[in-house]
């Protein structure tokens, strides 16, 4: 599977196990390897030096590491194999990620039927413990379901409802990154056993308005989803989505508005209060959008301060509306407003 890991351990013991074995079985592409070894540190830092990339410690308490590899969208793990490769695959989650091929020779070790899974399209626990072990797996056997188009076997979904409390447990960048691969039928079946809901999410919105993994996280989150390490661009388009009004009406007026408190992000905002319908009212708005405005604040012969944003805001929306359309109109209209203020 990757000849340049044989190239580095030569005669070592070592396996390509998780991921890797199971969408190559499957025929997908493979993007990140997992290689368990003898010496993760000293195989990862070999790699680096003979290939190029960045070896560094993923886990220091697990003896992990890990090269990114500098001409391919790749990353190669290396983890320790202290007791064989049959006690690390019965650690693993489901048993189609716990099957290993032995690097080198490409020998195969399956103790847990995952091939035999893998043409069931079922996904199977390999312990009872899998989600205590590690709550991620709750997230993890949703997002694989759904992902993959296969189906949790009957006892996994028991033990998955079961542990489903612990859901919140794992850190909020890992709960995003699951929660970001779900498809509008992977957040149903995240609902359907229990575990959206103490995550802070429900799926009676818009979720499926537009396709889109950010879209879909405000439709299920909504105000919860500051509750996560989401960016302040993320931040940004959740509270322009959650606080939309619709336009209350197509008037050039009420589009301006609109634009006004949901731009860049109005087509989305349309989506997520129901007005999709007026998406091409709005595109046009765009492409009529004038290149300068009629006039700027220094030239409003007003004292400066906030006055002065309210009534080049005043000006851009009448203009919009097609109330006024030179700089002499918009200055008129800037002294109506600046006395009346004054009054």
């Amino acid at each position: 599977m990757d000849e340049r890991v044989h190239e580095i351990l030569g005669e070592e013991e070592a396996w390509i196990v998780g991921g890797a074995v199971r969408d190559e079985l499957l025929g997908r592409p493979v993007l990140d390897l997992d290689v368990a070894c003898g010496d993760p540190r000293e195989a990862a830092v070999r790699y680096a030096r003979r290939f190029g990339g960045a070896a560094f410690a993923l886990s220091e308490r697990h003896g992990a590491w890990r090269v990114a590899a500098p001409d391919a969208e790749q990353t190669i793990d290396f983890t320790p194999l202290p007791a064989g490769i049959e006690a690390d695959l019965a650690s693993r989650d489901f048993a189609f990620n716990a099957i290993a091929v032995r690097v080198g020779s490409g020998a195969v070790c399956d103790p847990h039927g995952g091939k035999d899974d893998l043409e069931a399209r079922r996904i199977r626990a390999v312990s009872d413990s899998v989600f205590i072990d590690d709550p991620l797996r709750l997230l993890r056997a949703v997002r694989l379901e759904d992902e993959l188009g296969f189906h949790v076997d009957a006892h996994t979904e028991e033990l998955l409802r079961i542990s489903a409390a612990l859901v919140t447990q794992p850190a909020g960048e890992r709960i995003l990154g699951e929660l970001r691969r779900l498809s509008v039928a992977g957040y149903r079946r995240l609902d359907d056993v229990g575990l959206l809901e103490p995550l802070g999410g429900r799926v009676d919105g818009p979720i499926d308005a537009l396709d889109d993994p950010d879209f879909r996280l405000v439709a299920v989150f909504r105000a919860s989803l500051a509750g996560f390490p989401i960016s302040n661009e993320l931040r940004r388009y959740a509270t322009t989505l959650v606080d939309a009004r619709p336009p209350d009406d197509p008037s050039p007026r009420a589009i301006h508005r609109f634009r006004r408190d949901t731009e860049p992000w109005a087509l989305d905002a349309l989506a997520f209060v129901g007005a999709a319908e007026l998406s091409a009212v709005v595109e046009a708005a765009r492409l009529a959008d004038p290149a300068e405005p009629l006039v700027r604040g220094d030239e409003l012969e007003i004292a400066p301060g906030p006055e002065i944003g309210r009534i080049l805001a005043v000006i851009e929306e009448e203009r919009a509306a097609g109330t006024i359309s030179t700089r002499d109109d918009a200055l008129d209209l800037a002294r109506s407003l600046a006395s009346t203020e004054a009054s």
